[in-house]
């Protein structure tokens, strides 16, 4: 499996040079307001597609988040896979998030199904069924089995998984990124709870999301 820098994003290097190379064409060429704003662009594009490494809790039964952002729901949804109601929770990525998604729980990867849709706001209960969006079920070391949806925003126009099926992946392991705006949705196992309520901030691969009842 591919995996990526531990600063930027690989994805996200076409798109940092192309706005380098622009500034500095600009800039030679003495055109000063195209080069503000090319300079402009060019820091919003490397603080978008920028990868820090995170802090995992020690403790095996946590999940962790698998995006930066904003808690939009915690609710009961049908999980695209099997259909059966599973307590999910969705983390919405703004643009000024970190946009590389991470593992919630180590296991391997059993399945992935893409789905071609709309871009409506990602923040939106609809996005879960109309927009693009990328599904990626796993099962952890005890048979759980868990689901991740990448899906693409108002902004984002590409979603990009890293891993293939069969991958044995660890928690906190990057997975995936989405372009410019975006949101994943989480499907829990029966035996895990949300640790989290809507309004709260996460970071993925950091923030505990759910745990095991023990």
């Amino acid at each position: 499996m591919h995996k990526p820098s531990i600063s930027i994003c690989p994805e996200g290097i076409v798109y940092i040079a192309f706005g380098a190379l622009a500034t500095l064409v600009f800039a030679l060429l003495g055109w000063a307001v195209p080069t503000v704003i090319f300079l402009i662009l060019t820091a919003f594009t490397l603080n978008f597609f920028r990868d820090p490494e995170r802090i995992t809790p020690e403790d095996p039964n946590l999940a962790v988040s698998p995006a930066d952002g904003k808690v939009v729901k915690v609710a009961e949804m049908a999980d695209p896979f099997t259909g059966e109601p599973r307590m999910a929770i969705c983390v919405f990525m703004n643009v000024f998030n970190v946009h590389v998604n991470r593992m919630a729980m180590s296991g391997e990867i059993t399945g992935i199904r893409y789905h071609a849709g709309k871009f409506f706001n990602a923040s939106l209960d609809k996005a879960s069924q109309h927009n693009e969006r990328n599904a990626v079920t796993f099962r952890d070391a005890e048979g759980s089995q868990w689901t991740m949806v990448q899906i693409a925003g108002l902004i984002a126009r590409r979603i990009v998984c890293w891993a293939q099926p069969g991958d044995r992946l660890t928690r906190g392991e990057r997975f995936g990124v989405i372009k410019f705006g975006s949101r994943v949705d989480l499907y829990l196992p029966s035996g895990y709870v949300p640790v989290v309520a809507v309004g709260d901030q996460v970071f993925a691969g950091q923030t505990a999301i759910a745990k095991k009842r023990v």
